[in-house]
């Protein structure tokens, strides 16, 4: 299946490495994996539940970019560089997702890119 809309968050990697920070197919959108980057900036360095909060809250624009919530959500993956931040991160998590309960997948021992990095989110949601 083709891509309905792609969704940009203006990022200057997007063009150079070939991807969006969602995409939208039929009543599927799969949001990739998102950091807490802000304007080029890492946001709460060495701080995983802080850094989760904001990659939660770029993933909510993305979704609401085309009329979904975090209420669609139905799969998340969670990266984690160390697995010792799993109950931070987790409790970020279970914030978000305590009624809504999605499908979730959580890895730990990431070599991220940036090695401040703690985590990275990616989310699938759908609507019917």
């Amino acid at each position: 299946m083709a891509a309905d809309q792609l969704i940009s968050s203006g990022g200057p990697w997007e063009s150079v490495i070939g991807y969006s920070r969602a995409v939208k197919a039929g009543p599927y959108v799969h949001v990739s994996g998102t950091t807490a980057t802000l304007d080029g900036e890492l946001q709460h360095k060495g701080d995983a539940y802080g850094q989760a909060k904001v990659a939660f809250s770029i993933i909510e624009k993305a979704l609401s970019q085309v009329n979904y919530s975090l209420d669609d959500v139905v799969r998340v993956r969670i990266y984690l560089k160390d697995e010792a931040d799993m109950d931070s991160v987790g409790k970020a998590n279970g914030e978000l997702f305590s009624e809504i309960r999605p499908a979730l997948t959580i890895l730990a021992g990431v070599k991220f890119i940036n090695p401040e990095m703690l985590v990275e989110i990616e989310v699938d949601a759908y609507k019917a």
